[in-house]
């Protein structure tokens, strides 16, 4: 008898050992210690990451090494760089920046194209539409893709309120109760299904009467709706929270920060450095005499 338990123990073993969930590592070698470059490129173009205190830039630097051990970027038919990967990267920790350890348990690959593309992941015919998408289905269940030039446009234009970036993020962070629904387990876990589902009823309403400044794209579904006022509220939370009080309100609950009224302030416009100004690579010298035609 205590031989047949041991037997079983030691199968079992085995079965766990070949079974067991493995790690899921990038393959892209991430540096030990933050690059400067990388710290100097993410002040410039990220005002998510340029408007946060000295405390907090660490912290979403951390969050970027993570995400980019874990999860690999690939071009199709194009290059992928440093500064592609910290777009990627970026677009994947803002909306989930207040949430420690966060992980996008169901993504594995973030293909980048060199433009846009069709439903059917074609970017040479010509009726294509399509900057991002959360892949579904087979192979692609664990994949993102983004039109490489639409993602660098997302941080480009600070001021329009759209980052297809955040957009697709936003779909991930949605799917984490399992389904994309435009209803995020937040909303689920504070029972406010309801007046969060009226919410979208009216809004969609007024856009589709031309009385909203919240993007038509998310009259789609609500799923579309929800990623939709996401980007707005990323890119411009001071003017959404002024022009959509009750949206801000909610969006502050889900995504756990009220950043109308931080640091990070409305990011109108991308970030420039004096020469004179402290560098930001935290070095104590001046911007001139650091990293001042380096990038």
């Amino acid at each position: 008898m205590f031989v047949k338990i041991l037997v079983g123990l030691f199968i079992a073993l085995i079965l766990f050992l070949l079974f067991r969930p493995k790690s899921i590592k990038s393959g892209f070698n991430v540096p030990e210690i933050f690059p400067e470059k990388w710290r100097l490129y993410l002040f410039k173009e990220v005002n998510f990451y340029a408007s946060l205190d000295e405390e907090d830039k660490v912290i979403f630097e951390a969050d970027v090494k993570r995400f980019l051990k874990r999860v690999r970027i690939t071009g199709i038919k194009t290059t992928v760089d440093d500064e592609d990967r910290l777009l990627v990267a970026s677009s994947a920790v803002i909306p989930v920046f207040s949430f420690p350890e966060w992980e996008y348990s169901s993504l594995h690959e973030v293909l980048l194209y060199p433009d846009l593309f069709t439903e059917k992941y074609d970017f040479s015919e010509q009726d294509r539409n399509i900057s991002g998408m959360v892949g579904s289905g087979g192979v692609m269940h664990h994949v993102v893709i983004f039109s490489k030039p639409a993602l660098h446009q997302g941080f480009d234009n600070a001021s329009d309120k759209m980052n297809v970036g955040i957009h697709e993020f936003v779909h991930l962070f949605d799917k984490q109760d399992g389904e994309i629904d435009g209803i995020p387990q937040m909303i689920m876990k504070n029972q406010a299904v309801l007046p969060w589902l009226h919410l979208i009823s009216e809004n969609t309403k007024e856009m589709l009467a031309g009385k909203s400044d919240i993007n038509i794209y998310g009259a789609t579904n609500k799923q579309e709706f929800l990623a939709v006022a996401s980007e707005y509220f990323f890119e411009r939370p001071k003017l959404f929270q002024e022009k959509h009080p009750e949206l801000y309100e909610v969006l502050s609950s889900v995504f756990q920060t009220d950043l109308a009224n931080s640091q990070v302030g409305d990011n109108k416009l991308k970030r420039t450095i004096g020469r004179n100004a402290p560098c930001p690579c935290r070095s104590g010298k001046k911007f001139k005499d650091c990293c001042m035609g380096h990038d």
